[in-house]
């Protein structure tokens, strides 16, 4: 590599929240376009960095990182960026709201996009139903924490976090491409949404959307990635 770091990503994945923390931290790197249209995630070489066959991975000195949110956060320590440090006040409720974004949020998401993969083809539509309240009052939850607006998640200076929210917000107003998305009004979590406006004026987020095709308002009136290999998450 010429670079420290090598992004394997997807235009408009979960890899745009790295390329977004990559951006903000003023790190260089290069990327490395994973053809989904082509199943390239599921090639061997591919299979070498993440046996998961998900992007993003994040090619290292330290080897290939795997995880969107391990990814995250390793660059936040290796840099000292976009996070409370060890030993910050502040760091235990950036800590706990990163993994609930991750392991609480992002898996709902997955459901909700890909019902298809959890349960029979003829319930998806029952399994979305049911999971949109959840995803909804996660979001309220989020609301209430952008509300109170710690130092680590608002638009002034955003944390890992910050760009990780806003990127599933942005694959809410858009997909599934055929589902109803009636159920995701932006206005119904208010903190949330001036902080989505503030991050898209970003250098950061203005750079991803020369790189990715993401239209002039990716988070609070987005339009589909072009060029579209590939899909959310």
């Amino acid at each position: 590599m010429l670079t420290p770091y090598r992004l394997h990503y997807a235009p408009d994945n979960a890899s745009l929240v790295i390329r977004l923390a990559l951006e903000e931290m003023g790190v260089p790197y290069e990327t490395a376009l994973v053809d989904r249209r082509q199943n390239a995630q599921d090639s061997a070489a591919y299979r070498a960095l993440n046996p998961n066959g998900l992007i993003p991975v994040l090619e290292t000195p330290q080897g290939p990182i795997f995880e969107t949110a391990a990814i995250l956060l390793w660059l936040s320590e290796q840099h000292g960026q976009l996070a409370p440090a060890k030993g910050d006040p502040d760091r235990a409720g950036f800590l706990k709201w990163l993994f609930f974004t991750s392991n609480t949020l992002h898996a709902d998401l997955r459901i909700l996009f890909y019902a298809e993969k959890y349960i029979d083809p003829s319930q998806a539509d029952e399994l979305r139903a049911g999971i949109r309240p959840r995803v909804r009052h996660h979001l309220q939850l989020l609301d209430q924490v952008a509300k109170s607006a710690p130092d680590w998640f608002c638009a002034d200076h955003p944390s890992v976090l910050t760009y990780y929210v806003a990127c599933m917000m942005r694959w809410m107003a858009l997909y599934p491409a055929q589902a109803d998305r009636s159920w995701y009004q932006l206005p119904d979590t208010p903190y949330l949404q001036t902080l989505l406006m503030k991050l898209e004026a970003r250098p950061a987020t203005r750079s991803a959307i020369a790189a990715e095709g993401l239209g002039v308002t990716p988070f609070t009136s987005p339009v589909h990635a072009n060029p579209p290999e590939g899909s959310a998450i």
